[in-house]
């Protein structure tokens, strides 16, 4: 039963508890709401929907002061900046790191890892 709604998740990730109570029956499991949502924490999944307040501030030990924000980026080597990101995939994440050169507005580095770890390299 986990398989069948793991293989459905993985392509559908925004279905809840009430769409998954119907496919179980589709495929004759016989099941409620309280089975479902135990089987979702046993995977520790939860659906992918917009959540209101993304946008608060977070904890004030982790806000920095935004350096850039009157400045004139008119010369070479003046400013670059670094980006990462990540991409949920069936086991983990994809990780997706790129240095861009602000002056040119040109990606000069990506480079994509299955972890955060540095190998020294």
């Amino acid at each position: 039963m986990m398989e069948i709604l793991d293989k459905h998740l993985t392509n559908h990730p925004a279905e809840g508890v009430l769409s998954m109570v119907g496919l179980m029956a589709e495929h004759g499991f016989h099941v409620n709401l309280k089975r479902i949502r135990r089987l979702f924490k046993i995977m520790d999944y939860c659906a992918i929907y917009r959540r209101k307040s993304l946008s608060k501030l977070g904890l004030a030990d982790y806000i920095r002061a935004y350096l850039l924000r009157n400045l004139v980026i008119d010369r070479p080597n003046q400013v670059w900046s670094t980006d990462i990101t990540y991409f949920p995939m069936k086991k983990g994440f994809l990780y997706l790191t790129a240095i861009m050169y602000v002056y040119s507005r040109k990606i000069l580095s990506s480079g994509i890892s299955n972890t955060l770890n540095h190998n020294g390299v």
